[in-house]
């Protein structure tokens, strides 16, 4: 722990949408943490931030966390492509590390930042905050306690309200690691189990600017499991009745559903029929409980000194399933994972 304080010291690397709702979390949800520095690129954001949840420190350069005696945790949740530099480097400096997904789209990269972060002997958490969604635990709790006997079919449903700017989809990785990556972990986290071979077929039916970047904005993909599950997800860049979230699973015994939460519980019933709300509009109004639960989780395993619940290997293990999907939309063919 920090030398000046029994509590955890923390340094945010990155102050876009997540590492906002973190900084939000960490200074008025976590009472175990100690929020003392803001490190972001727009040093005005930073500075605003820290006035708003009155924390000490702003800067520019992320090594002054990492050098910060008084810093036991850094949380990365700057762009995808740095990383792996700042994991790296925030584990060669014996900071525990909580950072947003995907480590890297490069497996590489990922190996030598898991080789890394072993060597030096912190704990290494990566963003997979879908997890932590109460409904979809009680999934998983059903599937591998048994109580739906064997598990036959998963079905997942992931579309957003709105498709991202073209700037994004440029250097995201495309649909498979940038959207569908939530949903591979997905699988493998409710079926307890690992995916073996990847199937998927899709097309632009949203926006043309996404064609012409060499991406697509509609999917089906098919997932073959080591224990004989059969899964299917299906991802739309633009659903507009809100953030659409579902998840079934299938089994011997019987099915669980999670169906999408509403803004509110009130029906309106009149002459011209009746109406409900909608879901969440985003991710973050979804799923804003689940970004907490997942921090709590961290630093639990900070002071119980236990495994991460979502490790570098759970963070590697979708961006092979991204790739797969990606080779196989390409080659118009089922894709098994070991040919990549």
């Amino acid at each position: 722990m920090n030398q000046k304080s029994s509590k955890i010291g923390v340094g945010v690397i990155g102050a876009g949408r997540i590492g906002k709702l973190h900084i939000e979390h960490l200074a008025q949800n976590i009472p175990e943490v100690e929020l003392l520095s803001i490190c972001s690129l727009n040093h005005l954001m930073a500075e605003s931030l820290a006035e708003q949840f009155n924390v000490p420190k702003v800067t520019t350069d992320y090594n002054t966390l990492l050098v910060d005696p008084q810093i036991d945790a850094v949380l990365v949740t700057s762009s995808t492509d740095t990383h792996v530099e700042i994991s790296q480097a925030a584990a060669k400096a014996g900071k525990h590390i909580f950072c947003e997904k995907p480590i890297s789209l490069d497996l590489e990269q990922i190996d030598e930042t898991l080789a890394i972060v072993e060597k030096a002997g912190v704990k290494f958490q990566i963003g997979f905050n879908r997890r932590f969604d109460v409904s979809f635990k009680r999934i998983r709790e059903a599937v591998t306690s048994g109580e739906i006997g064997e598990p036959h079919i998963i079905r997942i449903t992931s579309r957003d309200p709105a498709p991202p700017p073209i700037e994004y989809v440029k250097v995201s990785g495309g649909i498979f690691l940038d959207m569908t990556i939530h949903d591979f972990d997905m699988a493998r986290y409710l079926i307890d189990d690992e995916v073996i071979e990847v199937y998927a077929t899709g097309g632009v039916r949203v926006d043309p600017k996404i064609g012409a970047a060499g991406d697509i904005d509609t999917t089906v993909i098919t997932l073959r499991f080591q224990n004989g599950v059969i899964g299917t997800i299906d991802n739309s860049r633009e659903a507009v009745y809100g953030y659409d979230q579902r998840v079934e699973v299938f089994g011997s015994k019987g099915m669980v559903t999670a169906a999408n939460p509403p803004i509110d519980t009130v029906t309106f019933s009149g002459s011209d029929g009746t109406r409900a709300a909608s879901p969440p509009y985003f991710f973050v109004e979804r799923y804003k409980p689940a970004f907490l639960s997942e921090l709590q989780a961290f630093f639990a395993c900070i002071q119980e000194d236990t495994a991460p619940p979502v490790t570098g290997l759970d963070g590697r293990a979708p961006v092979v399933i991204g790739f797969a999907a990606l080779k196989s939309l390409r080659e118009n063919r089922p894709v098994l994972l070991s040919e990549i």
